[in-house]
């Protein structure tokens, strides 16, 4: 084990390790965020395809391959060793990116689709719990800030790269060009590759102890405390719908392709100035406050987004999207840690990425649904998912604020706040 790091909210301080993950969010961000925010406006613009379906695919892509989450977080703990998992969740990703260039149909983007998230799926457990096992519980939140800040700096200039093929490429064209999406495939590989090398050479494995047992995947191993925390997250992320809603609501309300690329560039600037200093803050106030803060602003944001009326409040909305990743999200990652024993983390991590990942099908069927409906039904309009999302984020902020997480025992689990 590492011996414990000095109880110094410091970004400089923080191991290598955690440089290295970060280093590689940084650069398979650049790589995804390229492609990935501009696909649904490829398959509404492109290949016509409607909300439900793009809710489908979606959620398909989400939930299927989360289920690799609890396997790859258990093995890492059986394995005793987190980072060669990693290693080939990112390079599965990055081999799969290419065949975006050719889809032409949705099952196609299905499908490559699929690949790229069972990559996110190997991956994102053992790097989780890489990072954590790499710190002191007083620096966990810290190291959670940081590596969300590289990964959407990383999105963030992914997009001014999109940007830039966009504007060269089809200059003010309102929908999104089938040969301005490939050349962006194109672009994206190159960062790709050097995510998966950042990591094979920068990080190294925390060493594992005999003294720890080997997990089984069981929740009542985990504790009550982490199944209390995970139903009320699962609450608010079943109303937390995919993404691509946004973009596409964006573009409903009229927005470009241009100034949908700049209102998601504005996003990840909020989120990525924010997460360091909230993470670290997080580590003196305590995660809850953040959380329910975070889930509060949701629904406030998503209220606005159903009641938009012009391009200037996607803008607006879009800024203070990205305060709420910046103040919640990656505090949840870091919250886990302290509820869970120290040998259980892989299989923790794996737990609730893949219960999320589960409930993430539902959750874009859902907003697909209530968009553009199913068959004669033809739903309840585009603001429906956003109202649906503000309700759920209120109730899980309620139930959370009434959670109580047991007070610290001094050896890294659980915090209370």
């Amino acid at each position: 084990m590492p011996q414990p790091t000095p109880a110094k909210s410091k970004w400089l301080d923080l191991p290598r390790n955690v440089w290295a993950v970060s280093l590689t969010s940084f650069f398979m961000d650049i790589s995804s965020e390229m492609v990935i925010n501009i696909l649904p406006l490829f398959l509404s613009n492109v290949l016509g395809v409607g909300t439900n379906v793009i809710g489908l695919i979606e959620g398909i892509a989400e939930s299927t391959a989360s289920l690799l989450k609890v396997f790859s977080g258990w093995f890492s703990d059986q394995l005793r060793a987190r980072k060669w998992l990693a290693v080939a969740g990112y390079g599965l990703a990055t081999l799969v990116k290419p065949f975006f260039y050719w889809a032409n149909s949705w099952a196609a983007v299905l499908a490559v689709r699929w690949g790229d998230r069972v990559g996110k799926g190997i991956r994102t457990a053992p790097r989780d719990a890489l990072v954590a096992d790499s710190v002191d519980e007083r620096q966990r939140g810290l190291a959670f800030g940081l590596h969300r800040a590289a990964d959407t700096g990383g999105a963030m200039v992914g997009l001014l790269i999109a940007l830039g093929v966009v504007w060269w490429v089809q200059q003010n064209a309102e929908g999104l060009g089938r040969s301005t999406f490939q050349v962006v495939v194109l672009a994206s590989l190159l960062p790709a590759v050097l995510a998966v090398l950042s990591l094979a050479l920068g990080a190294r494995d925390v060493p594992v102890t005999a003294q720890r047992e080997r997990p089984a995947i069981t929740l009542k191993g985990l504790g009550k405390p982490f199944l209390s925390f995970l139903l009320i997250v699962g609450l608010f992320d079943l109303g937390n719908s995919s993404d691509a809603f946004l973009v596409l609501r964006a573009q409903e309300r009229g927005l470009g392709v241009l100034e949908i690329l700049g209102v998601l560039v504005a996003f990840n600037l909020v989120y990525s100035l924010l997460s360091t200093p909230a993470g670290a803050l997080s580590d003196r106030v305590g995660r809850r406050k953040l959380i329910v803060g975070g889930w509060l602003a949701y629904a406030a944001i998503y209220l606005g987004f159903a009641l938009a009326g012009r391009a200037w409040h996607v803008w607006v909305l879009y800024a203070l999207y990205g305060a709420y990743y910046g103040l919640a999200y990656g505090t949840a990652k870091a919250m886990v840690a302290d509820i869970v024993p120290a040998e259980l983390r892989g299989t923790a991590y794996g737990t609730y990425n893949a219960v999320l990942g589960l409930l993430d099908l539902p959750a874009s069927l859902i907003a697909g649904l209530l968009w553009s409906g199913l068959g004669p039904w033809e739903g309840f309009g585009p603001a429906a998912p956003f109202f649906f999302g503000a309700a759920l984020a209120l109730a899980a902020a309620v139930f959370m604020a009434r959670w109580k997480p047991p007070a610290p025992d001094g050896k890294g689990a659980p915090q209370a706040g």
